[in-house]
Formats: C-alpha cells, sequence, structure tokens
C-alpha cells in the first residue's frame, strides 16, 4: 500500500491551498491524516458506509468519500465541508487514487525487473508481463551494479532513482539490501564512452550527495528485454573481479576485465595447486608488506628500476636490494619478465583464494 507519509502530504497540501478541512482513515478507523481539525467518525456510521453501496454519502454533517484500490475500499476521505466545499473534498479523494494507482503500478514494475534480472520468469511470461506494463520490448539497456563500500546508505537509492527520473525508459531496483540495479535505456547512437560516464556519474553522485565511496559495474548493452538479465549477471561478475583483483578501482567494465576474468573462473582446487607450486608454505602473508607494495610499483612500471625507485623516494639499490628479498622468499626474480609474470598471477590468484575462503 502508498505510505501514510505520502497521504499526509497529500492531504496537507489541498489543506493549504484550499482550507479544506480533511480527514483519511483506514478501514478499521485508524486516522491515517488530519487536516483542519476533522472530528472523527463513530465506528458504527463509517462501518455501514464502508460495507454499503455508495462511493459517497452525507452523516452527521460530514462527508464520506471512498478511496478505492482496484474494487476494494482501502481508505475513507472525511470531510467537514459538505454541500459545496465538497469539489475539494472529490478531487483530493481523485488525488489519493491516482497516487494509489501510481503506487501499485511502480511496485509491478519493481517486481518484474527484479524477477527478470533474477531470471524467475519464463521467456513467454516476459513477454507478456512487459506488454501489460507498457514496457517496450525492444529497447536496447545496460545493467549497471552499485555497491556501496562499507555499510549500504539508506538514501542511495532514492537518490540514483532522483538522478534518472526524467529518464521515462530508465529503472532502478535493488535485489538485495547490499545493491543498487540500474537498469539504463541506451539509443541507437549511445556506446561505451556512454556507459563509461554513466558509471562516472554514479560514482561522483554518491561522493558529493550520499557522501558515500561506492563500486560501479556494468555489463553489456542487451537489444531485447530478456537480455537484461544476462548483462545483470556481467555486471554482477565484473564487481567480483574488480574488488578481487582491482580493488583501487571504481568503475569496472565486464567487457575490460583483463587476466582477472581467467582467475574468476578457474577452480578452487587449480588455483591451490598452483599457489603452492610457486610459494610452497609460505604465503604472500608472510612476505614483508614493504616488499610487496615495492614489487607492485614495479609491476605498474612495466619493471622499470629507475621510474619506480623514482615514485618510492628509494635509492635505486634500495630498491633491488628489495627485489632480490622477495626472489630469496620465492625463488622469483621480478626483473625477468617471465617470474614478474608468474609472480603477478600468483598474487591474483592468492587474492581470489581469499575472496572465496571469505565468503564461503
Amino acid at each position: 500500500m502508498i505510505t501514510e507519509s505520502v497521504i499526509s502530504n497529500c492531504i496537507d497540501e489541498v489543506n493549504a491551498i484550499s482550507k479544506a478541512r480533511l480527514m483519511v482513515v483506514d478501514v478499521n478507523g485508524t486516522t491515517i491524516a488530519n487536516a483542519g481539525q476533522v472530528r472523527g467518525p463513530g465506528n458504527d456510521s463509517l462501518n455501514a458506509f464502508i460495507n454499503g453501496d455508495k462511493d459517497s454519502e452525507e452523516c452527521n454533517g460530514q462527508l464520506f468519500i471512498k478511496v478505492r484500490d482496484d474494487d476494494r475500499t482501502a481508505y475513507v476521505l472525511i470531510s467537514e465541508d459538505a454541500g459545496e466545499g465538497a469539489v475539494c473534498a472529490y478531487l483530493a479523494a481523485s488525488q489519493l487514487k491516482n497516487l494509489i494507482i501510481a503506487y501499485r503500478d511502480r511496485i509491478d514494475t519493481d517486481s518484474f525487473f527484479q524477477n527478470l534480472l533474477l531470471d524467475n520468469m519464463l521467456p513467454v511470461d516476459i513477454y507478456n508481463r512487459a506488454a501489460k506494463l507498457n514496457i517496450e520490448v525492444k529497447q536496447r539497456r545496460c545493467v549497471f551494479v552499485v555497491e556501496p563500500e562499507g555499510k549500504k546508505e539508506s538514501g542511495l537509492i532514492d537518490m540514483i532513482r532522483e538522478l534518472f527520473s526524467t529518464e521515462g525508459n530508465d529503472h532502478v531496483t535493488a535485489v538485495d539490501e547490499k545493491h543498487v540495479v540500474v537498469i539504463r535505456s541506451m539509443t541507437d547512437e549511445e556506446g561505451a564512452d556512454d556507459l563509461s560516464e554513466t558509471a562516472d556519474m554514479l560514482v561522483d553522485m554518491a561522493r558529493s550527495e550520499a557522501l558515500s565511496d561506492v563500486r560501479v559495474a556494468y555489463g553489456t548493452i542487451t537489444d531485447d528485454i530478456k537480455g537484461v538479465s544476462r548483462s545483470y549477471r556481467e555486471a554482477r561478475m565484473a564487481l567480483d573481479v574488480g574488488k578481487i583483483f582491482y580493488p583501487m578501482r571504481s568503475t569496472m567494465e565486464y567487457d575490460n576485465l583483463g587476466v582477472g576474468r581467467l582467475i574468476y573462473q578457474l577452480p578452487v582446487n587449480l588455483c591451490k595447486l598452483f599457489v603452492r607450486e610457486i610459494f610452497g608454505d609460505d604465503i604472500p602473508e608472510e612476505i614483508d608488506e614493504e616488499v610487496l607494495t615495492t614489487v607492485n610499483r614495479f609491476f605498474d612500471n612495466s619493471l622499470n628500476v629507475s621510474e619506480t625507485s623514482r615514485q618510492l623516494f628509494i635509492h635505486r639499490n634500495t630498491l633491488i636490494y628489495r627485489i632480490e628479498k622477495l626472489q630469496k622468499a620465492t625463488g622469483l626474480d621480478v626483473r625477468v619478465f617471465d617470474d614478474a609474470l608468474t609472480l603477478k598471477i600468483a598474487l591474483m590468484v592468492v587474492n581470489y583464494l581469499k575472496y572465496v575462503k571469505e565468503n564461503e
């Protein structure tokens, strides 16, 4: 049902504009909103009206109007201004009915997209329900998944909905408590650059409006409503790969996952065998953190000793000492391309195994 705050705001606005004295109660007689100190109805007269056939009726100097949700009475609007002053009451009742319909349509649409994302519908049901909800079937779309870094911000989904409210074909929803999902409609002219801009915009909005750091991932563009679930799975995979292998990135694109894509899809037992082959019993956590930081910067600079030492503000000999220290610990000399490649992949596999263990 529509929230009580929405009903209260609607009645307060009508009262502020017209000075009409209005009250809304539910079918049990509980007051939902009261603008203008309206007298509460007697239970007998209220029940008689609800169970009667009339949609409106005057009783004890008050006007009762039924507000329906489909065929059932959801609320009763009561006005102290019967007669000529009843126009505002009928307008307020009509506005409440429209709000109920709009809320129900949004809930139905939300439920449709949630089941679509989770592959909970047969293809024939997808097309039938989309037609009933007036959702375009042949439309280019791409799915974005937004995950706050830390606890979920309660207002994040509302902010994202407001951000995309001007685009009628976009939809914002959630399939769990942690993630916000944006189903973005695309024009024929939009492509990869536009997807990247949308992801950056979501990150910037979260930082400026919600004061929260988020990670955003997105899948590939689909031309049909049925492909939305595939784009969602791709976005979730990109999100996981980004967290495991590229923690410094705020946005991840499914089409640009690099080596992380391969490692993510390897069997865990195979990964364990590979790590044992490279490190033996000396797992990377036992290597000095300073050395690991150094070698990661060394990788970032394409194995360039001079540039790495400059960025780390250390002497060239100090860098070489750390590299040799790592060589003693692992048997790998990162100045040699093959050894550097082996160590880089091994460290990524270790991060993947840690992620798997934490999420078991």
